[in-house]
């Protein structure tokens, strides 16, 4: 699937896009090419990768001039790049609409015109049902690579999304802000112990992309079947591994934007939704595309109606946060 193919990996610095590209270099990759408007990040990247394959881009999804230099002759896009916390979002809604929107959409016509053979954008559970501008953005991210497919044209690429959870030990979540408060003696900050959240391990997530970009026929989102955990639960194991349970704790409340709990599939999307053995595909609305594609799936079976949400699914025991988290702390 990857054999002398060449990538382009937005966002390529940050934890799944260096995650990303590592496995893709792994499948003979013969070019990857990474875009990213951190220069540190990118430096860093090229000292560790030290691989005359890759090649390290900076640039903004904003500018479409460089989009489109960076897609030329690519087969393959790996969209990684946004503005992904929830509170900096709200606080600065525009230019997380900028980067978010705005910049898809350079990068989706960037790869029209190009002729890029396979896009997947990476997407958040937030998406789903939003009340935040950071999912705001993220579904309609969604409804732009979905439609993508329908007016391309003659082109011959195609666009899908993937809907992920909490990736744990990410830059910016909860495991490293906790590590953190605790090596400096705490407290440790929780939002609410009893907020629920919907989670997956870098692995995971690398897996599914690539099995997305394995399956996709243009225009679904691809949602991983994924695992539970309570805040109070998560923090708790942490604070016991790090700091035999010493460390003190103060409830701060949600901050703006923030749910109680993340839904990962809508009641409405479930009702078009096909189910897999390891994941949920929902298929899009645009009756064109349905006509169009048939999306068969091997072993797959409608999906029940229902939501998919985090506070009507079985939480993970401590123990198995804590073999969860092992390897990250």
């Amino acid at each position: 699937m990857l054999d002398d193919k060449k990538v382009l990996i937005t966002g390529g610095a940050g934890t799944i896009g260096s995650a990303l590209a590592r496995e893709v270099l792994r499948r003979n990759a013969a070019v990857v090419r990474i875009l990213d408007n951190d220069e540190t990040k990118l430096f860093e990247m090229e000292q560790e990768f030290s691989d005359s394959r890759v090649r390290y881009l900076l640039g903004d999804m904003r500018d479409k001039e460089r989009l489109y230099s960076a897609v030329r002759d690519i087969d393959i896009v790996f969209h990684a790049a946004a503005l992904k916390h929830v509170r900096s979002s709200e606080y600065n809604p525009f230019e997380a609409v900028k980067t978010n929107v705005l910049g898809l959409q350079n990068l989706i016509e960037a790869c029209i015109d190009e002729d890029a053979k396979k896009v997947i954008f990476t997407s958040s559970d937030k998406a789903a049902n939003p009340t935040n501008v950071m999912g705001t953005t993220k579904l309609l991210g969604e409804k732009l690579i979905t439609a993508a497919n329908y007016y391309k044209g003659a082109h011959n690429v195609k666009f899908s999304s993937v809907r992920f959870g909490n990736v744990l030990g990410s830059r910016g979540s909860l495991l490293p802000l906790v590590k953190k408060q605790v090596s400096k003696g705490g407290p440790v900050t929780i939002t609410d112990p009893e907020m629920t959240r919907f989670y997956m391990s870098e692995h995971q997530a690398i897996a599914m992309i690539l099995d997305a970009l394995e399956i996709m026929h243009g225009g679904e989102v691809f949602i991983l079947k994924m695992p539970v955990f309570r805040v109070g639960d998560i923090v708790g194991v942490m604070m016991e591994e790090l700091a035999g349970g010493n460390a003190t704790t103060k409830t701060i409340g949600p901050r703006a934007g923030e749910k109680p709990y993340e839904e990962l599939m809508t009641m409405e999307e479930s009702r078009r939704a096909i189910e897999l053995d390891e994941m949920f595909v929902i298929l899009p609305e645009i009756k064109e595309l349905l006509q169009q594609n048939g999306f068969a799936f091997d072993n797959s079976r409608k999906a029940r109606i229902g939501e998919y949400a985090s506070n009507k699914e079985r939480a993970s025991t401590k123990e198995e946060l804590r073999l969860a988290i092992k390897e990250l702390i």
